[in-house]
Order: C-alpha cells, then sequence, then structure tokens
C-alpha cells in the first residue's frame, strides 16, 4: 500500500499494466456482476438527469426495470447503486453492430449532449474506492473474465494501470494529486 495525499492505494495500481480491448472484452464490465455500479449521493441527480434525455434511446427492459425499481437503488447507510436488469447489466447499457456494450450516457457526453461522462466508479474501473474516516482507499479489483484481454494488451503497449486512468484520476483528485500520484508510481515500479 502507499498514500497519495488523503487517498491510500494499493500497489498494484501502480505495478499492473492495462488498456482497455473492447473488442475483445465486448464492454463486459457493464454487463458482468453481481450489482449495479456504485454511485455517490451527488451523482444520483445527474443520473436522474441522464435517463430523463436518454429514456427512450434505452432498451426497453432497462426502461421498465427504472421505472419499477428506480434509477438508482440503495440506501445512505448501505450505498448506492445504478439499477441493473438482472443483476448484472447496467440500465445505461446499449450494443453496438458488433454486440459491444456501451454506456448510454458516456456515447451521450461524446456527443456532445450531456456535460457529464459517466459514474466516477465506471471511469476509474477497475479501481475501486471506498470512503473511510476521512481516506479514500482504492484497490485494484481485478477480476480475469473481465480483465484479462485489458492486461494483455496493456502488456503489449506496455501501459500502466496508473496511466491508462490518469483522465478519471485527474478528475476525481485534480492534476496535482495525480503528479504526486505517479511520482509514487514509478518510485514503487523501480523497487
Amino acid at each position: 500500500m502507499f498514500k497519495v495525499e488523503n487517498t491510500i492505494l494499493a500497489d498494484d495500481i501502480a505495478t499492473a499494466k492495462f488498456s482497455c480491448d473492447l473488442p475483445r472484452c465486448k464492454g463486459a464490465c457493464c454487463v458482468v456482476g453481481d450489482a449495479g455500479a456504485p454511485v455517490s449521493k451527488s451523482e444520483i441527480p445527474v443520473l436522474h438527469k441522464a435517463y430523463r434525455l436518454l429514456k427512450n434511446e434505452l432498451p426497453q427492459e432497462s426502461v421498465q426495470v427504472a421505472e419499477r425499481n428506480g434509477v438508482v437503488i440503495g440506501t445512505e447507510s448501505k450505498g448506492y447503486e445504478i439499477s441493473t436488469v438482472g443483476s448484472n447489466e447496467c440500465i445505461f447499457v446499449k450494443h453496438d453492430d458488433q454486440g459491444i456494450a456501451y454506456c448510454a450516457i458516456q456515447k451521450a457526453y461524446f456527443e456532445g449532449r450531456f456535460n457529464w461522462e459517466k459514474p466516477i466508479s465506471c471511469h476509474l474501473f477497475p479501481v475501486r474506492l471506498k470512503h473511510i474516516a476521512g481516506f479514500d482507499y482504492a484497490n485494484y479489483e481485478y477480476v480475469p473474465k473481465l480483465c484479462s484481454a485489458a492486461c494483455e494488451k496493456g502488456e503489449k503497449e506496455n501501459t500502466y494501470l496508473a496511466e491508462f486512468l490518469q483522465k478519471p484520476l485527474v478528475r476525481r483528485y485534480g492534476e496535482k494529486w495525480y503528479q504526486s500520484f505517479l511520482r509514487a508510481c514509478k518510485e514503487i515500479r523501480s523497487q
């Protein structure tokens, strides 16, 4: 473990190689799992706004789940997560012609129709954060079924997870934090 300001990170975040390989994994992180993506209380209104914008573009089953269960489920004490179809596919998932799952929110963001890319937990995946006693604890959640293609591509391209996640880490913590984080990662790799 290593620390950058008020964030404690698992060493493998510094040492793992990782680069998403969507043609191979088919967007599995959006459709495989036993729960929806964790979201913060502050993200809930934005997700409701995204749902209103995208409702007519989402699969009918996703709309039915959202209307029946809500866009977000959970409680403040147990945590919040995006509703899923079954227990795994995010309600914001759409599939392209090749069967690749993608985030409808992110697509709308890239098209300039929405001003928010996606929940930070999705943006940071495969890193998961837990906030405990004033600290963020960051762990690399390696799931072979989801991540093996990305790890192979990262090895081939010599891309570390720390660099691959630059954009979401800067989004979460800021550029100054990220530069301190990179220095710490390079130090860990040199040991």
